[in-house]
């Protein structure tokens, strides 16, 4: 619980500290533009920024640093839902039904869902992470390469059941995403599949994948047309209607709830992060909700599920790396590298000798998420005007942005080079209706499922016995199973449902045929 004694003190820092607070809004910018850019990772948009806060002091450091991880938590959302390209990993769940509503005119309303959901499971995430800081600690501790290949499985098979309309394409997709993403050297020392080629030793790059997979159809789709949304009525870009999605976001707590609780939980999880942790609130979204055949095709649910588990795994990683100094991704490892650059080494001794930092960096996020919501408002109203510009502009200056971004990823032309053969990939695999989807988190996933089996395989001496030792990994699989038996049976009782109703409609239409015929007058 909260240390009364060193939370007054944290009070004391932030008050006199406010100049500080100065770098809130620059931060939430620089996040915000960077992650919104495909191909600019978070970890990417700090690292460019690290280096000037070498000569801030501590504490306006981490506030600037923590701004720009806020911002960017948010900023990939808004050409996931405008162009269907996630500016990030993080950003990739948002696109199913964000982009769904951006077609039908209701891109400002997307946005004003994913932005107060950001910002208010961005403040739940750290709430809960002032309450429970310490015992969350003991918690990440025990877990281990079972549990987080148990996470890792349980996010494939749910994304696999749920990306198509067919169970087997869904699972086949994923399983060819994790052929993709063991490509390269395994911790073991063997070599798979790189073709000779040495780039290919550290595996596929998989943002550039990524990008490649998710682009190719959607830039193919938008070249035949003028603007990516073709009614010019609902092109315009409307701050009542943002600010009614924001507050249509309020309707869906149930939503909020269990998405910022799959955000914290995954997110404190060392290596996994949030894009895993949004895949699956949305799949589990989706999976219990009464009016799941309409996700894919513009459900509010889908975008609050997926940005409230990326707003509240900041939380998460954050617990990680403050308390046991341990990065929870590429971001927060940034963070720790701010850290040591002002002799400071975060971990238990840091929350123990000083516990009013500690919850003056917290308290500090807090207000982050608040400003966030201002700021986004403004960064989405410019942002949106995108949907004015005829696509023959758009589309070339995206290609050159992404190509450009995945350039940057790798350092070299490999990135380019992935970007356009994985663009053909994904073209072929969206004309055969094979989803996009599971692939990209089989290329994500592939290399964490092959490191932690292995690690698993290690501990247990190759004993399938062993997993009875770890009641948290075995509960996890218990879930992970019931949950794809859950799916499976509510879509083969959707099928069924969707079969009887076309049949009665198509009686009824014989019925009327057999009417008129009855009742059309006879010529003499």
């Amino acid at each position: 619980m909260i240390d009364i004694t060193a939370f007054n003190d944290a009070l004391g820092i932030m008050f006199t500290s406010v100049g500080s607070w100065g770098w809130i809004v620059p931060g939430l910018i620089v996040g915000l533009v960077f992650s919104a850019i495909p191909g600019i990772s978070i970890t990417m948009a700090m690292a460019i920024v690290l280096p000037m806060s070498l000569y801030m002091d501590f504490f306006s450091a981490i506030v600037f640093l923590t701004s720009v991880y806020t911002g960017a938590g948010f900023g990939g959302s808004v050409p996931a839902i405008l162009m269907n390209i996630p500016g990030s990993p993080s950003s990739f769940a948002t696109t199913f039904d964000g982009y769904a509503m951006s077609q039908k005119g209701e891109h400002n309303e997307a946005l004003g869902y994913a932005l107060f959901a950001s910002t208010l499971c961005g403040i739940a995430g750290y709430l809960l992470l002032l309450l429970v800081i310490e015992p969350l600690a003991d918690i990440v501790l025990r877990i281990g390469p079972v549990e987080m290949f148990a996470v890792a499985i349980w996010g494939m098979m749910l994304l696999g059941s749920l990306g198509s309309t067919y169970i087997s394409r869904g699972l086949l997709a994923a399983a060819f995403g994790i052929l993709l993403g063991t490509v390269g050297m395994n911790t073991a020392g063997f070599t798979r599949g790189t073709l000779g080629l040495p780039v290919l030793l550290d595996g596929i790059a998989p943002i550039p994948a990524m990008i490649g997979l998710l682009a190719a159809s959607q830039l193919l789709s938008l070249a035949t047309r003028d603007y990516i949304i073709e009614a010019e009525g609902s092109r315009e870009v409307s701050l009542r209607k943002i600010l009614k999605g924001c507050w249509g976001t309020m309707k869906y707590p149930g939503v909020l709830l269990r998405g910022s609780i799959i955000g914290i939980i995954i997110g404190a999880v060392p290596g996994v992060g949030s894009s895993i942790g949004n895949l699956i609130a949305y799949a589990e979204t989706k999976r219990t909700a009464k009016d799941s055949a309409t996700f894919g095709k513009g459900n509010p649910k889908g975008v609050i599920a997926a940005e409230s588990a990326v707003a509240s795994g900041e939380g998460g990683s954050m617990a990680t790396m403050l308390a046991l100094g341990i990065p929870g991704g590429g971001a927060t490892a940034i963070l720790i590298a701010a850290f040591m650059m002002h002799n400071i080494v975060p971990g238990p001794s840091f929350i123990e000798t000083q516990k009013p930092m500690v919850y003056a960096i917290i308290l500090n996020n807090i207000v982050q998420a608040i400003v966030l919501l201002a700021v986004g408002i403004g960064f989405i109203y410019v942002a949106s005007n995108i949907m004015k510009v005829r696509t023959r502009y758009v589309l070339p200056a995206i290609l050159v942005i992404a190509t450009l971004g995945t350039y940057a990823v790798t350092g070299e032309a490999a990135g380019p080079i992935t970007l356009f053969v994985f663009a053909l990939l994904g073209y072929a695999l969206n004309r055969y209706e094979y989803p996009v989807s599971a692939v990209v988190v089989g290329i994500l996933l592939g290399r964490m499922l092959e490191t932690e089996f292995l690690r698993s395989y290690q501990l247990s001496g190759g004993n399938p016995m062993y997993i009875l030792e770890r009641p948290a990994a075995m509960a996890i699989f218990a879930v992970m199973f019931a949950s794809l038996a859950m799916t499976a049976w509510g879509k083969r009782k959707q099928n069924r449902a969707e079969a009887a109703e076309a049949l009665a409609m198509e009686r009824l239409r014989d019925e009327a045929a057999a009417n008129a015929a009855h009742t059309t007058p006879s010529k003499g």
